[in-house]
């Protein structure tokens, strides 16, 4: 729960947001520094068991596969069962799971399929465990300091995430791959404790359910009757899956041909990681009225990248695109989390996540898979500018809906379990300029 505390520096993160806010950023913590060097370790792993690119890209669908498949599941799991719970499980299964693939690495038993599986299983455990944290994480924190809260959390994973990603490499210089899996269990058993602690007796106690099935209509129904949630999870379906396309498979071919190598490209994506810790203090202290108008204009600058590596640009240039896009997409990010957090029911969240994570990902694979064939049917660069304006056309687009352009930060705070007013009563109350709610 957030108590106010006036005008709390940045670095000392959210007034006082709470317990269960606390553990819910140290155990994320710990996770992300654990599972940023196991991605690199798996590839290695699988590289230096004899496989070649194309059983990288296997592994790695591995475990993109079962987070589509089971990421609605997992939401509507996550609203009928107590989330800490789901979230222990969860951690479990990618604690087990990760220190079988360890063991085999380590005693050069692995097999391929085996990688795979035991990929899909940390796959699976994501899928269950995100809707449910990222539930309980809005649950966690009440009124004006909840952006404050989410873009503290954010800007702690993000620094994980670069410092897990370090430290791996590092590791795996010095060691065996399996040894950086093994740390990655560890992470998974020690976070799985932590949120083993969380407190959950302030969120009211679930109404029994008609069914799993009826559980996801009514998250869906909650999705299609909000035009400014299908209208951003519809949008980011495209900007994810063109975003990963250009910098997972254009972005290193670009640097190869281009730029003078892998270095470059890793320069550009460190850049995109410290603009991201950047906007995301930037989100600390600025909380913009109008939510959703804010964080989408910031959508725009996703395109750069793309438009930069189809010039392509000089590597001081694209890192400074990078960096930008990264302080953008910190923008939307802490906007859309504050958003969430004050229009949707507590006891639908961990629904509405699931499919706002499914939006996210459900095109990925089919867009990275494509990349080559459209490269190769109309040139690289192009393709890159095809990227920019697909980004471009789908925000527009986003914009001409009205809920987008005048949903409104509320002042008030809201309960947990209690239904938040709708948008235009929430606007009329802040003297917004004409909105619909």
């Amino acid at each position: 729960m957030t108590s106010a505390v006036s005008s709390p520096s940045p670095a000392q993160g959210p007034a006082r947001a709470g317990r269960n806010f606390g553990l819910l950023t140290a155990a994320a913590i710990i996770t992300s520094l654990g599972t940023h060097g196991a991605l690199i370790a798996a590839a290695f792993a699988v590289l230096e068991s004899g496989g070649d690119g194309g059983d990288v890209g296997l592994v790695a669908a591995a475990r993109t596969a079962p987070l589509v498949l089971f990421l609605l599941i997992g939401g509507a799991v996550a609203d009928r069962l107590p989330r800490h719970r789901v979230m222990v499980a969860a951690n479990t299964l990618n604690c087990v799971s990760q220190a079988v693939f360890a063991l085999l690495v380590l005693t050069g038993g692995a097999e391929l399929w085996q990688m795979m599986l035991l990929t899909a299983l940390c796959g699976t455990g994501q899928a269950f465990f995100s809707p449910a944290a990222e539930g309980m994480l809005m649950s966690s924190v009440t009124g004006e300091q909840a952006a404050r809260a989410f873009a503290f959390f954010r800007m702690s994973m993000h620094g994980a995430a670069i410092g897990g990603a370090a430290l791996g490499g590092a590791m795996i210089a010095a060691m065996d791959p399996g040894w950086v899996l093994a740390v990655d269990a560890a992470a998974f058993a020690v976070a799985g404790v932590l949120r083993a602690f969380l407190d959950v007796s302030h969120i009211p106690a679930r109404a029994p359910g008609r069914g799993l099935l009826a559980d996801l209509r009514d998250g869906w129904q909650e999705v299609a009757g909000r035009p400014w949630l299908w209208a951003i999870v519809l949008q980011f379906s495209v900007v994810v899956a063109v975003v990963g396309a250009a910098e997972a498979v254009y972005g290193p071919l670009v640097a190869r041909d281009e730029l003078g190598g892998a270095r470059p490209w890793g320069f550009a994506l460190a850049a995109f990681g410290v603009g991201t810790l950047g906007g995301a203090l930037l989100m600390m202290r600025w909380k913009p009225r109008r939510l959703l108008l804010a964080g989408t204009l910031c959508v725009f600058p996703l395109a750069l990248p793309s438009a930069g590596l189809a010039v392509p640009l000089p590597v001081a240039g694209l890192c400074a695109v990078m960096f930008v896009t990264g302080v953008a997409i910190e923008v939307f990010g802490v906007s859309w989390m504050t958003a969430l957090h004050q229009e949707i029911p507590e006891e639908k969240l961990s629904r509405v996540s699931a499919y706002d994570w499914f939006g996210s990902v459900a095109m990925v694979p089919l867009a990275t898979a494509a990349a080559g064939p459209v490269e190769t049917l109309v040139g690289r660069s192009e393709a890159l500018w095809g990227c920019a304006a697909l980004i471009v056309l789908v925000t527009a687009g986003v914009l001409l809906v009205p809920d987008v352009r005048n949903l409104t930060r509320r002042s008030t705070v809201k309960e947990i379990g209690g239904r938040p007013a709708p948008a235009r009563e929430s606007a009329d109350a802040e003297s917004a300029v004409g909105g619909n709610g």
